[in-house]
């Protein structure tokens, strides 16, 4: 299994990770504890990419903890659907099991219940313990034909494997890449593979990513702002096994009692979102390539008023069980912000921008304000 997939439309999530945490407060989570160094044979950064370009992986299973503290919850409200948030605060335990390119497990567990992510073969399962329900996808010939098991959505990656692939994707000319220190993960000796923004516009100071020394799997996967010493987002394996798991961990059973919904590739079921919204969506679009990419949207307001504007009872048409937002208090604590490219309300931190225009969209990126003026008066 080579983690350098081609998914040049998640390229921008990576180098935007903490765009996707659209009011994030940028505060540093702890790392998780810290293993004696090993001592590993001297290798290159290119060495390191080709390792990771030529891994072929039979099997793997384990633990991976999520850890985050962005502050999302007060704009959840303002995001279609709840995918994009997910994982954004807080510390979240995953399961995960892979056994060739198209069976793959992803279970995600909460003290509220578990949610899982199943594929084997042609069939596609999603499953949330809360309400006992369930979607089942067949998938067509396209879809089957060697590529991965679970794509990623329009959410923070849930494995190491995931968030190097989608930050190895984005390497140009922009990027500097270096080894750094070797680690322990997961009980394993890994090598760390740095990555550094060149443009002044990102504030990402850099990724890190720990891979294997035997298997050449990323382990741990970490981002950190410019002034920070400590990562903002890390995502890393805690107990992992490379033996190829039972082919029943990939059997979907629906327990008793369960709502199932049957989907096609063709037309997922009514009322779902689609996880990648067609070209050409006017709702979201990505700004620019790399480090300086900016994220552009609406804001979730049927009537397309502007941001300034009080909410009424005929715009009260909101997504089933999206929190109640007070969008005028909200705002009303943001500096007010204005130039050619018009007015509106800024947001920052040491690792996130975002700019609420006056107009009623939302600017978001791992970059500062100067570059989201820039994206606006365009």
């Amino acid at each position: 299994m080579s983690v350098l997939r081609s998914r040049p439309v998640l390229r921008w999530l990576v180098p935007a990770t903490a765009v996707v945490a659209v009011i994030g407060g940028g505060a540093a989570v702890g790392t998780f504890a810290a293993e004696a160094e090993p001592s590993l044979p001297p290798r290159t950064a290119a060495q390191l990419l080709v390792d990771l370009q030529t891994s072929r992986l039979e099997g793997l299973s384990g633990t991976v903890v999520q850890r985050a503290d962005l502050g999302l919850p007060p704009l959840v409200g303002l995001v279609p659907g709840n995918d994009l948030t997910t994982l954004l605060t807080g510390t979240h335990t995953l399961r995960v099991w892979y056994s060739g390119p198209e069976r793959q497990r992803v279970a995600l567990l909460d003290t509220l219940g578990e949610r899982d992510v199943i594929r084997n073969g042609r069939d596609l399962w999603t499953w949330e313990s809360r309400g006992n329900t369930a979607r089942h996808l067949t998938l067509g010939d396209a879809a089957t034909a060697g590529k991965p098991a679970i794509e990623a959505g329009p959410s923070l990656p849930a494995t190491p494997q995931q968030a190097a692939d989608l930050a190895l994707g984005a390497i140009d000319p922009s990027t500097e890449v270096s080894v750094g220190r070797s680690a322990t993960v997961a009980g394993r000796a890994a090598y760390e593979l740095v990555l550094q923004p060149r443009d002044r516009d990102s504030l990402v100071h850099q990724l890190r990513i720990a891979i294997d020394a035997k298997q050449h799997v990323p382990l741990r996967f970490e981002v950190l702002a410019k002034g920070s010493d400590q990562p903002a987002f890390e995502v890393a394996f805690t107990q992992v096994d490379y033996r190829r798991p039972d082919a029943d961990q990939f059997a979907f059973n629906p327990p008793p009692g369960v709502t199932v919904t049957e989907e096609t590739a063709e037309r997922p079921a009514a009322g779902r979102p689609d996880h990648a919204p067609p070209a050409g969506d006017p709702q979201v679009r990505a700004e620019g390539s790399g480090w300086t990419t900016v994220l552009v949207a609406r804001l979730d307001d049927a009537a397309g008023k502007s941001i300034g504007a009080k909410p009424d009872a005929s715009s009260a048409a909101k997504p089933a069980g999206a929190p109640e937002v007070d969008v005028s208090a909200l705002l009303g604590g943001l500096p007010e912000v204005s130039g050619d490219w018009g007015s509106g309300r800024l947001f920052t931190s040491r690792l996130v921008s975002v700019l609420l225009t006056d107009d009623g969209r939302v600017l978001a990126g791992a970059v500062t304000p100067e570059r989201l003026y820039q994206v606006a008066r365009g």
